[in-house]
């Protein structure tokens, strides 16, 4: 896989070693199981996978060297780079101005752009009314452009599907830059859909099994269809791809139950004329991410640590599949680890960070699950490692807890 070139204060002196160890031991990602570092009276169960994934250290190494490039040149992101504030934050104090928020509300206006600036596409990729907005302003939009490759394997997926006259149903969350992006480029092949989870996709299968009117779908359904849909022509071939970075096993359960509806409404032999079977179009950093987590899960421990961006899909994900089995603590850097006491923490339900006192366990050894979300550095990863360790006595030596890895 290809090195890319990181600022040294992202990269890891302890989480690097491990993943070394363990890449060498298993360079062909097989083994799921997490990593075990014995302290003493504290013990963690790190993740296989996690950490930077290839979209993000592509966007970072354009950003910075772009950044590096061009010194006398106003530089703008259409948002934040990647869903880290960390990252996002030293980008902003190199200079780098952020011309929407997430949600795609204006920061800046396109008035005050120039083709003399540069402006940089983050790696979630942008919509084609962006593309032609920045080309009417003679600012080539592919110049500086750091576009995961697996956001573009969908868009592609998504143009082969209306080739086949099919209709795209995307999974994703509709706010989210990424699936902005994806219905934008996938509406101009083929009538498009977003769905948000099972639920919506159970209201949509009702819609097609002609269960609810077509009024009650485009109420259900405002702004996340494309113009001109019509749910008679519509929905009698339809193929689901998704943001890449949602939950694995939802997007199976959707697909899942959308052939499931077909069948029941058109018949076992004419399913392939009315449903397209997709591979799922989840990007390999969220697959091995989940995956790996779910197989942390399988050890038992006190509770569950998940470094990110609090806005992070990917990472919110990871945080779903743990709240499932034990107490887990979303953070989003070392820092919101007061002491031993209290811990701060965003609570996925409330959408809101909280703080939770009396969460260490008082007991001789502890258990921790460690993981991260894949915009998160890893260096973020040994800080929060080294301060937990700092709240007990007697751990044995970084060195020698990693060299027993071998």
């Amino acid at each position: 896989m290809k090195k890319f070139e990181i600022p040294i204060y992202y990269q890891s002196s302890i989480i690097s070693r491990i993943k070394e160890i363990r890449n060498l031991n298993d360079p062909r990602k097989k083994d799921y199981s997490p990593t075990m570092l014995d302290f003493g009276p504290v013990r963690f169960f790190i993740a296989r996978h996690f950490g930077f994934c290839y979209g993000v250290q592509n966007a970072i190494e354009i950003a910075y060297k772009t950044i590096s490039e061009n010194p006398d040149k106003r530089i703008f992101l259409l948002s934040e780079m990647i869903h880290n504030p960390g990252v996002n934050n030293d980008l902003q104090n190199m200079g780098v101005e952020f011309i929407m928020d997430t949600s795609g509300n204006q920061i800046i206006d396109w008035d005050e752009i120039s083709n003399k600036d540069i402006v940089i596409i983050p790696a979630f990729g942008t919509t084609l009314e962006i593309e032609k907005k920045l080309n009417e302003k003679d600012i080539n939009p592919y110049k500086y452009n750091t576009t995961c490759p697996f956001v573009e394997k969908v868009w592609n997926r998504s143009v082969s599907l209306g080739d086949e006259g099919s209709t795209v149903i995307i999974h994703g969350k509709y706010s989210h830059e990424e699936t902005r992006a994806t219905f934008s480029h996938s509406k101009e092949s083929s009538p498009s859909l977003i769905v948000g989870d099972i639920k919506e996709t159970d209201f949509l299968a009702s819609v097609i099994l002609n269960k609810r009117n077509k009024e009650e779908f485009y109420e259900y359904f405002k702004e996340k269809y494309s113009e001109g849909f019509n749910i008679e022509k519509h929905l009698i071939k339809i193929g689901v791809v998704n943001q890449t970075t949602m939950l694995a096993k939802e997007t199976t359960e959707i697909a899942s139950l959308l052939k499931q509806t077909m069948i029941e409404k058109y018949g076992i032999v004419k399913i392939c004329e009315h449903f397209v079977d997709t591979r799922d179009t989840l990007c390999y950093a969220t697959n091995d991410n989940q995956d790996a987590t779910i197989e942390l899960l399988c050890r038992n421990a006190d509770f569950a640590i998940v470094v990110g961006g609090y806005n992070s899909s990917n990472t919110s994900h990871i945080v779903e599949l743990c709240n499932e089995k034990l107490h887990t603590y979303f953070i989003s850097s070392a820092d919101k680890i007061l002491d031993d006491i209290n811990i701060n923490h965003f609570d996925l339900s409330i959408k809101e960070e909280i703080t939770t006192d009396n969460y260490l366990p008082r007991k001789n050894k502890i258990d921790i699950l460690l993981t991260s979300g894949a915009s998160c550095p890893d260096a973020e990863v040994d800080r929060v490692l080294m301060k937990f360790l700092s709240m007990f006595d007697e751990v044995k030596p970084i060195d020698e807890v990693i060299q027993n890895l071998g």
